[in-house]
């Protein structure tokens, strides 16, 4: 049985991860370790709570004696590096935790990952690999023409993305310097369930829903690549067991729409089938977000060539599974943007 240590296992893209690998393997366990920030949520994980092969601690990526004593409990044969705030307009209003959290915290990973797992110099235990989940707002931004690959000059914009870069760097520096096994991964826009309401297409439905303003950045023709977030578990899994250790690979769903596009997207669903009021005079345009980035493009054919990833689903379909699943668990968006799930398990955990 192999196990993997998951960081951030309570967010967003974490929780699909575990979800993702508890349903497809018998033979791995789970040790998901999560701060439980404001995104970070156990109702996420809830149907896998009791799994046999899981386990979960309320761990601070951060926090050395806490990560020691993990690696000290347990005989990990991964890392998956999800933990790390992520959005970008808090990364403007407050650069430091980032820094923090996803610099100083993915070394802190580094290097007791390195002191569990090495057998002599430059010798690690057989088949173990950390993998660093990054994104590609690294690259910078991409003129109407032309895509990232994994040879794109790194070019971050935002503190955000800045801090995932600082970070990415560490990890190469590690297979660089001291030959330790890691890969990189960086991911287009990853959407679908259980994403934090800060986000366009979680915040536009809960937006919508509520007859509130649809807040549009700028002219809203800003392009991302949208990847459904189970295509994106799909990628990480090969490449934890088949990447070629030292490697980058690009995760992108070849999707690019404007943002203004998935908002009129997401109008359109509700309006049809919940709420014949709603429509674009919702939609209010402000002022475009500091260090915006234009475009945002993945060339995911090495991932393709070498490993045999592929998408699976395609726009069309993955926008109205999401924007559906939103719908049919609007309990979860209402507890999750009053904080309700955040306060019931930080209290559980304190009392321990």
């Amino acid at each position: 049985m192999k196990t993997y240590l998951v960081t951030g296992g309570a967010g967003f893209i974490g929780s699909n991860f575990v979800l993702y690998m508890l349903k497809k393997y018998d033979d791995v366990k789970i040790v998901n370790i999560d701060k439980l920030t404001y995104a970070g949520n156990l109702e996420n994980l809830k149907e896998v709570e009791n799994h046999p092969n899981y386990v979960f601690r309320q761990v601070d990526i951060c926090d050395q004696a806490a990560v020691a004593a993990l690696f000290q409990e347990f005989d990990f044969d991964y890392v998956v590096n999800f933990a790390a705030e992520s959005h970008v307009d808090r990364s403007i209003a407050d650069p430091e935790i980032f820094v923090k959290t996803n610099v100083l915290g993915t070394v802190n990973l580094l290097n007791n990952a390195k002191l569990a797992w090495q057998t002599g110099d430059d010798q690690y235990k057989d088949g173990c690999k950390f993998l660093q989940v990054s994104t590609d707002e690294v690259y910078g931004s991409l003129g109407e023409t032309g895509y990232f690959m994994e040879t794109t000059p790194l070019d971050p914009h935002s503190p955000y993305s800045s801090s995932k870069a600082s970070a990415d760097l560490f990890v190469k520096a590690y297979h660089d310097t001291y030959k330790f096994p890691v890969n990189i991964t960086r991911c287009s826009n990853n959407y679908g369930p259980f994403q934090f309401p800060e986000k366009l297409i979680p915040l536009i439905i809960n937006n919508t829903l509520a007859h509130k303003d649809l807040p549009i950045y700028g002219d809203g023709m800003q392009v991302r690549d949208w990847l459904y977030v189970e295509d994106h578990c799909k990628a990480i899994d090969m490449v934890v067991r088949g990447g070629k250790v030292g490697e980058v690979y690009n995760v992108g769903g070849h999707n690019e729409r404007p943002n203004i596009f998935i908002v009129k997207t997401i109008l359109a669903y509700i309006k049809e089938h919940v709420d014949p009021a709603v429509g674009e005079h919702m939609m209010k345009h402000v002022e475009d977000r500091k260090g915006h980035d234009r475009r945002y493009g993945i060339d995911p054919e090495k991932i393709k060539k070498d490993l045999g990833w592929y998408p699976e689903t395609c726009f069309e379909d993955g926008i109205k599974l999401t924007i559906q699943w939103y719908l049919d668990h609007m309990d979860w968006m209402k507890n999750v943007t009053s904080g309700e799930y955040q306060k019931y398990y930080q209290k559980m955990y304190a009392d321990k």
